[in-house]
C-alpha cells in the first residue's frame, strides 16, 4: 500500500510517516499542496491523507482535483477543523473520511487500511493464494494454517505479490509498492529482501522469478 500524507508541520507529517511506515506502508510527505499534487501527477496512490489548512494549494482544492480523476486515491481529512460542520464541508468536497487532530494513531492506522479496501478494484481483506492466506489487518500471515514470522518489509512484498496473482511484478513495481520515492532504483533491496521471504516461506518455492519480468506467486494461474 502506498500513502501520499500532506501536512505542512513538519515534525507531525514525519512522525505519521514513520508510524506508517513500521506498519509495513510506503509512505511519501508533501509539506504543501503544490509539492503533493506534483507527487500524485507521478506516483500512484492507494490513500492521500490531506490536511486542509495548506500553504500554496489548499487541501479543499487538491481534495476536489483528486476526486475528479479516474483510478483516484482514496481520501482521509486530517485536520485540526473537527466540528461536524467541517466533517461535512471535507465530505462534501469529496473526501472519503475525515479525521481530527488530536488523534489515537491505531485508529488513524484503521482508518487508512479501511480506506484502502474500500478503493474501487480492491481485494478482499484476506487474501488467499494457493497454500498461503495473509490478513492485511490483523498482519498475519499463513501457510497452509502455519504462521510465518515476517518482517514488515517482507509481509508488505508478500501482500503486493498476492493481490498481484496470478500476475508478475517487476522489481519497480515492487519498489512503488512497498519503498518510498526515496528508495534508490539501483539497490538491490528487492533482491535481497524476497531472497528473506522466499527462505521463510520454505519448500516448495512459493515464488517464482521470471528473469526481465519479475516475481509472482508460484502455482497461480
Amino acid at each position: 500500500m502506498r500513502v501520499l500524507v500532506v501536512e505542512d508541520a513538519v515534525a507531525l507529517a514525519e512522525v505519521i510517516a514513520e508510524g506508517l511506515r513500521d506498519q509495513g506502508m510506503a509512505v511519501d510527505v508533501a509539506l504543501d499542496g503544490l509539492t503533493a499534487a506534483a507527487k500524485l501527477d507521478i506516483n500512484p496512490y492507494d490513500v492521500v491523507m490531506l490536511d486542509r489548512d495548506l500553504p500554496g494549494l489548499s487541501g479543499d482544492t487538491l481534495c476536489e482535483m483528486i476526486t475528479g480523476r479516474d483510478g483516484r486515491p482514496m481520501v482521509l481529512m486530517l485536520t485540526a477543523a473537527g466540528s461536524a460542520d467541517d466533517r461535512v464541508r471535507g465530505l462534501t468536497l469529496g473526501a472519503d473520511d475525515y479525521l481530527a487532530k488530536p488523534f489515537h494513531f491505531p485508529e488513524l492506522v484503521l482508518r487508512v487500511r479501511s480506506l484502502a479496501r474500500r478503493r474501487p478494484g480492491a481485494t478482499a481483506r484476506t487474501l488467499t493464494a494457493g497454500d498461503l492466506e495473509l490478513d492485511p489487518i490483523r498482519r498475519t500471515a499463513t501457510r497452509l494454517g502455519t504462521p510465518l514470522n515476517l518482517s514488515v518489509k517482507e509481509f508488505a512484498v508478500l501482500e503486493a505479490l498476492m493481490r498481484a496473482a496470478p500476475g508478475y511484478l517487476s522489481s519497480e513495481a515492487l519498489l512503488d509498492q512497498v519503498w518510498d520515492e526515496n528508495a534508490d532504483p539501483f539497490t538491490n533491496t528487492v533482491t535481497v529482501t524476497v531472497g528473506r521471504l522466499r527462505r521463510k516461506l520454505g519448500d516448495p518455492p512459493a515464488i517464482v522469478t521470471l528473469p526481465g519480468v519479475g516475481y509472482r506467486i508460484a502455482g497461480i494461474g
